[in-house]
């Protein structure tokens, strides 16, 4: 597949998390719940977590902004669900690492998410892309 394919089909992807969110909403009864803001540009989640016996049993988000930050929420919470929280958090250093341009020798499998590597080209929206991979690691760090 040549690159300019490769690009059609992530920003399709991309946009169809924006238009059409996997996970949103709020989880009811025993949840974590973390608020987080990018300043900078407005985005702001609510990131929902049902952690038990150290797995992720449910993920959800509330919030608004751009489509790289909510559509980065749906595939996060997508990725993550039944998952142990030791490979959530190593999921979050993995996608991390893919935004700042780094090299990946890892086998985890970031689902849908691969699709936003190309954000590492444009600093100013990586924020946007990690927001709600770090209030993934704040709420659970915090639990």
């Amino acid at each position: 597949m040549s690159f300019n394919n490769l690009e059609t089909l992530y920003r399709q992807v991309i946009m169809d998390h924006y238009k059409n969110p996997r996970n949103r909403g709020v989880i009811e009864g025993d949840a974590l719940t973390v608020d987080m803001n990018n300043p900078t540009c407005g985005d702001r989640i609510q990131l929902h977590l049902q952690v038990e016996e150290g797995k992720v049993k449910d993920a959800k988000f509330q919030g608004e902004g751009c489509s790289i930050s909510m559509s980065s929420a749906s595939m996060m919470t997508q990725a993550i669900k039944g998952k142990t929280v030791t490979e959530a958090l190593e999921m979050s250093k993995h996608f991390s690492e893919m935004m700042l341009g780094e090299e990946l020798d890892s086998d985890l499998d970031l689902g849908d998410a691969q699709a936003l590597s190309g954000v590492s080209q444009f600093p100013a929206r990586i924020k946007c892309a990690t927001l709600a991979w770090k209030a993934m690691e704040k709420g659970i760090n915090h639990k």
